[in-house]
């Protein structure tokens, strides 16, 4: 039987790519009665229907690697965090979020900071900086140049990537551009509020041509991280992690404790201030939700 990955699902019909072709598929109701929904990037097996017709019925879902509820979708592995330089201003707090579910998922991360045709300030290396501190690869693209394409495009090969920040900083322009198509719709960023308008409606992979896949998925600007305990916040900061010493204390969240290796890096220039200060930010607001639970 065919094994592929479900490209989409629209109307209870999923769409199953496979080496030789596409499937249009229905589900087994056992998912529905297990309460198990076929998500994009589920690998699946398939029971041929129709041959000429390419339809068939989802007979397995194969064990996930990963699942994101927001945009739902499978086996990712890798995220790519957008940010613009400006039109919009950059969001740091939602790029941290960004990240820190990458390492909660267990997903390779890579910040990739557009539109930077716009960037008379060089802030573009203002924004490496931080990033790079913390370990992360930084990627420079304008999709008016065409700069920094061939480099982002040798990061997704061989990969599920999903691409995620605010609307308006030109995830589904550089998607266009990856893909030398009009698959994914764009949309403009309103004058008023410099904000982009919402176009795309639901997660669908896109295989590339060199190999991997893309989610286009629906944009979003706000991105919570309510699941993880703020005990546990300092896990999912690898450039807090990459000391031999240990702090003086056991738990220490890297706040107020004496003794703290992370605050002695932090002083002496290997930890970013900001992404710190942010840290300090999500950690108490984490802390306060915890306590109206």
């Amino acid at each position: 039987m065919p094994v592929g990955i479900i490209q989409k699902g629209i109307g209870g019909f999923y769409y199953v790519i496979t080496p030789d072709c596409v499937y249009e598929c229905k589900a087994r109701g056992v998912f529905r009665k297990n309460g198990m929904t076929p998500l994009p990037g589920d690998r699946v097996v398939i029971s041929e229907i129709d041959s000429d017709k390419k339809t068939g019925v989802i007979t397995e879902i194969l064990e996930r690697e990963s699942e994101l509820v927001r945009p739902a979708v499978a086996n990712v592995n890798q995220l790519v965090a957008v940010v613009a330089v400006k039109s919009p201003d950059p969001d740091y707090y939602l790029v941290d979020k960004l990240l820190i579910t990458a390492e909660y998922k267990r997903m390779r991360a890579l910040v990739c900071v557009n539109k930077i045709d716009l960037d008379n300030e060089n802030l573009r290396y203002e924004i490496r900086g931080g990033y790079e501190k913390a370990g992360y690869k930084v990627i420079f693209t304008s999709s008016c140049t065409g700069e920094g394409f061939d480099q982002l495009k040798e990061e997704l090969k061989d990969r599920i990537s999903v691409f995620a920040g605010q609307s308006g900083v030109g995830k589904s322009t550089i998607l266009n551009k990856i893909l030398n198509s009009q698959i994914m719709k764009t949309g403009v960023v309103s004058e008023k509020i410099k904000r982009g308008k919402h176009t795309t409606r639901h997660a669908e992979i896109v295989k590339l041509e060199q190999g991997g896949f893309v989610v286009d998925t629906p944009g979003f600007s706000m991105f919570e991280i309510n699941d993880i305990q703020h005990k546990e916040l300092n896990l999912y900061y690898p450039e807090f992690n990459r000391y031999p010493e240990s702090c003086k204390f056991v738990g220490c969240s890297h706040i107020s404790e004496p003794g703290c290796c992370v605050k002695a890096a932090l002083g002496k220039g290997l930890i970013d201030p900001g992404r710190y200060e942010r840290y300090v930010d999500l950690y108490k607001d984490l802390a306060s939700r915890k306590q109206w639970d």
